[in-house]
């Protein structure tokens, strides 16, 4: 019979056992901090915006610059699901839905934007209403829009999801912050290219920082686009096309894309996006009014070693008037 030494009720093997236990849990309690650190680090540096982002940002405008409302002619509705790093736990997820047409006239455009992007224990969400005035600057067609829009912006977090739980009494409380939004877009086109400056919004309000774990205050972020299709034959056409965001305090970040699209049906590209990722995007006009893009993006900085890439899915419905037949635009 093998006899234990008793200390305060337990046996030795008891404290060792008790000891052992302690110190895996501290080991797994600092290897676990380590990694949110490393992650929040690379995160921090790869993805400096505030504001969400897309690599279909392409069939998005209206998203980045109100000055597209009602451009495409017809009543468009386009709904993209993003789903950023995955494997990296609280890492971006953003849906985002709209709508938009032209009045009668042409002239103007009315669309709405509701954006819902989720981003660790933060939950922010974005209701925008969207208006276009466009006006002819030459005889060869050429187009100025002017876009204004108006909404809110809702960040609400709770501190008691997964890796975010956090005893300092700062996280005891959920937040709920509502601001209001103010943004305008400048849109000059024409039916083979376009170019785009906008400011999302004017106002300073608050969002959800992933690298502090707190809330932080919004910068006022700039928006350039631009495009341009070339007709390489009767079946296939080429659009180069960029995204440029800057916000004060932020390496600027640019987002390069080309597409073809092959008898007005199925669209294939590769973009890039500035020392952070590639990307490959493939689209398929399904019927006349269905069209079905897809994109999945390979991180190309030191994140990529924690995550497996990004998808993003994006419909777009188009709805014809009586009579009207609706050919293919790509953009």
């Amino acid at each position: 019979m093998v006899r234990s030494l008793k200390l305060d009720g337990y046996t030795l093997i008891d404290n060792i056992r008790i000891m052992k236990n302690s110190i895996e849990m501290i080991q797994k309690s600092l290897l676990k901090k380590l990694t949110i650190l490393l992650i929040s680090l690379v995160v921090t540096m790869t993805f400096a915006q505030q504001d969400p982002q897309y690599t279909q940002y392409m069939y998005n405008t209206m998203s980045v610059n109100s000055g597209y409302t009602g451009q495409r002619d017809v009543l468009s509705i386009t709904a993209l699901y993003r789903t950023q790093w995955i494997g990296v736990p609280g890492a971006p997820r953003t849906q985002t839905i709209s709508a938009h047409s032209p009045l009668r006239n042409k002239k103007l455009g009315l669309g709405i934007s509701i954006v819902n992007d989720q981003l660790g224990p933060a939950n922010e969400t974005y209701f925008d209403a969207n208006f276009s005035y466009t006006i002819p600057v030459s005889e060869s067609g050429t187009k100025l829009s002017f876009g204004v829009k108006g909404g809110f912006h809702l960040l609400e977090t709770d501190w008691s999801k997964g890796l975010y739980q956090d005893p300092d009494q700062a996280f005891e409380e959920d937040i709920s912050l509502f601001s209001p939004t103010i943004g305008m877009g400048l849109y000059l086109h024409s039916d083979k290219w376009y170019l785009g400056a906008s400011i999302p919004n004017f106002i300073t309000t608050d969002h959800y920082d992933d690298f502090i774990e707190s809330v932080a205050e919004e910068r006022l972020h700039y928006y350039f686009i631009g495009g341009y299709v070339f007709n390489l034959s009767k079946s296939v056409k080429l659009k180069p096309a960029f995204l440029v965001k800057a916000v004060k305090g932020a390496p600027v970040i640019a987002d390069l894309s080309g597409n073809l699209m092959f008898n007005d049906k199925l669209t294939l590209g590769l973009a890039y996006r500035w020392d952070d990722s590639v990307s490959a995007l493939a689209g398929f006009q399904i019927s006349e009014g269905l069209f079905i893009g897809y994109a999945f993006d390979n991180t190309t900085t030191n994140l990529k070693n924690f995550n497996s890439g990004t998808h993003e899915i994006m419909l777009r419905f188009e709805l014809k008037k009586v009579g009207k037949i609706l050919s293919p635009r790509f953009f």
